[in-house]
């Protein structure tokens, strides 16, 4: 994760995972804004519901959409100028700028503040407490990433000590998690949603509990863009921005009903009646941003949390990383 610059040939790669939610309105009154998300996941319904809300025609954008399945791939896709923006972990930002990039990603723009993963057990728990996880093994995530360095602070906290108290298993792709678990590997696997509830009602995994509710508020995931571009399309991010808080707000006056029949375009193969039951999920950890303003003490959060997991050398300056402009304006413009 740490070498970002030197995956740059992913790039090839994640054009295969493209997908298009560009808007119906006509590309000739439309600006085009090329949007890489880290995965698909009910977890960023505030972003669906703006995109087919029709929020961003609105506002002139031309939204292009492309789910690069993982912050590094997301990462290099900005870097590399195959994306105007990216859609990932903060943490992805700070790696890069202590790599000594000049013209390294900024966040604008925050959309959750929660870890949007839950674990998954074998068997149902209602009694479920973290310590159940001695001497378990639990399918954690990739090294370096949010999920995992979250889970990690979490059972750090518990007075686990991964490694010790119980094995965390972090060579198995993000998009192979559920896979490997469903193929008898681990007893307990983080997975985010729909595919938590999907594992439930096939009846080979049980959601116990929230990492993102055991671990406190964390900007787990923002919209960052290289310095020179937010310099050179300062209008276009303010929109873009603008977009993304009606989003927000939308999210936050809905019910779970309301807000999976806003999603399910995004979602053409889940079944609505899982989609409101992970919107309910969302709502009741309240894993989402009302605004898009990102704080200082937030992101110091998140720099604990990465110092805890072993995962940051030095900590870098949110005043760098960090710009709430377009974010403050789209609060005070609505």
């Amino acid at each position: 994760m740490k070498k970002i610059i030197t995956a740059l040939i992913l790039v090839i790669a994640l054009s295969l995972v493209a997908t298009s939610l560009a808007g119906c309105g006509s590309d000739d009154d439309l600006t085009r804004v090329r949007l890489n998300e880290v995965t698909r996941s009910v977890f960023y319904a505030p972003l669906y519901v703006a995109i087919n809300q029709g929020f961003f025609e609105d506002e002139g954008i031309n939204l292009e959409l492309t789910t690069g399945q993982g912050a590094d791939n997301v990462m290099t896709a900005l870097l590399s100028g195959h994306a105007d923006i990216g859609f990932m972990g903060p943490e992805a930002t700070i790696y890069v700028y202590n790599e000594g990039q000049a013209n390294y990603a900024v966040n604008f723009a925050q959309l959750t503040k929660r870890d949007g993963s839950f674990l998954v057990a074998r068997e149902p728990d209602p009694n479920f407490q973290w310590e159940d996880l001695r001497g378990k093994e639990v399918i954690g995530g990739r090294r370096g990433g949010m999920p995992l360095m979250t889970l990690e602070y979490v059972l750090k906290n518990e007075g686990l000590e991964p490694g010790v108290d119980l094995d965390v298993l972090t060579h198995i792709q993000f998009g192979l998690m559920a896979g490997a678990f469903t193929g008898g590997t681990g007893d307990y696997v983080t997975l985010f949603e729909p595919v938590a509830s999907s594992l439930e009602l096939e009846g080979s995994g049980h959601v116990v509990a929230s990492v993102g509710e055991a671990s406190g508020e964390i900007p787990y995931t923002v919209f960052s863009a290289r310095k020179s571009f937010l310099e050179a399309n300062e209008e276009l991010v303010q929109r873009f921005t603008d977009a993304i808080y009606r989003g927000q707000q939308w999210v936050a006056h809905q019910p779970p009903e309301k807000i999976a029949e806003a999603i399910k375009p995004s979602f053409p193969d889940a079944d609505l009646e899982v989609l409101t039951k992970v919107a309910e999920r969302y709502q009741e950890i309240d894993a989402w941003a009302d605004t898009p303003l990102f704080t200082e003490e937030s992101f110091n959060r998140l720099q604990e949390v990465m110092t805890t997991a072993n995962e940051l050398d030095r900590k870098a300056p949110y005043s760098q990383l960090v710009t709430n402009e377009f974010a403050q304006q789209a609060v005070d413009g609505q």
